[in-house]
């Protein structure tokens, strides 16, 4: 009787030992959230956010793509913030170095607006401006509504092949001279659009806070940085810290 018991015990610690441990899911999450590159360092990434889109290092601190419809959206528009952020940066920097090597002459970004436009008015350029821009948008908006819709036979002049690419935010076609998104590289290549992009947006925050803090561009910051690092610095910036 005793060992009946006995054995008996021994059959519930089992069970109940079995029980207590993590599920098999458990440990696959736990492995592949280890396995991954994240933004805190053994921290645990949101559900949404499983590794599978490009830059997706868990940071998503207030749980804004929750949505599974929100984060779709939200990838699009950081992956359009990224494009116009890169194209500012070059739009900053190499008219002024070209500048400063006498190729051009052209002035400083934040005052670029103030040019005189001989060729036509600033009414005419706002009016194009606002139909090419409106343009443009629709048909990507259309085409994140219904993928693929802006590549079917007949939806633009016989021209949609330009808009045909393989999924949202990737027509392909012309704007894809090199045919990056046919190669085997194109995962690598979205990475790394992303990760420029974002270090792209942080750049031109950093050129809108350094204009109205210095009242220089950033390759007179840089200069005068280099020549004199000790005094041409954050520290020394009344705008940047007030409370030096």
């Amino acid at each position: 009787m005793l060992n009946q018991h006995a054995k008996g015990w021994t059959g519930i610690q089992g069970r109940t030992a079995k029980r207590s441990g993590p599920t098999k899911s458990a440990r696959s999450v736990t492995v592949r959230a280890a396995s991954r590159e994240l933004w805190l360092p053994g921290g645990e990434p949101p559900k949404h956010l499983d590794g599978s889109l490009a830059g997706d290092y868990g940071f998503d601190p207030l749980n804004l793509g929750s949505d599974p419809e929100a984060l779709k959206w939200y990838v699009q528009a950081e992956l359009v913030h990224c494009r116009f952020a890169m194209l500012g940066v070059v739009g900053v920097l190499v008219p002024e170095l070209l500048t400063k090597l006498g190729v051009v002459n052209l002035p400083v970004w934040y005052e670029a607006g103030a040019m005189d436009i001989s060729w036509t008015n600033f009414v005419t350029l706002v009016v194009v401006m606002h139909y090419m821009f409106g343009f443009a948008e629709m048909k990507r908006y259309m085409d994140f509504k219904n993928p693929g819709s802006q590549g079917a036979p007949g939806s633009f002049l016989g021209l949609e092949g330009a808009f045909k690419g393989g999924e949202n935010g990737y027509p392909g076609g012309i704007f894809d001279p090199m045919g990056f998104s046919k190669g085997p590289e194109f995962e690598k290549m979205k990475l790394r659009e992303v990760k420029n992009g974002r270090l792209a947006m942080m750049a031109m925050l950093g050129f809108f806070a350094q204009a109205a803090s210095t009242g220089s561009s950033p390759l007179e910051n840089l200069s005068a940085h280099l020549s004199d690092p000790w005094t041409a610095n954050v520290a020394s910036n009344s705008v940047a810290l007030p409370f030096l």
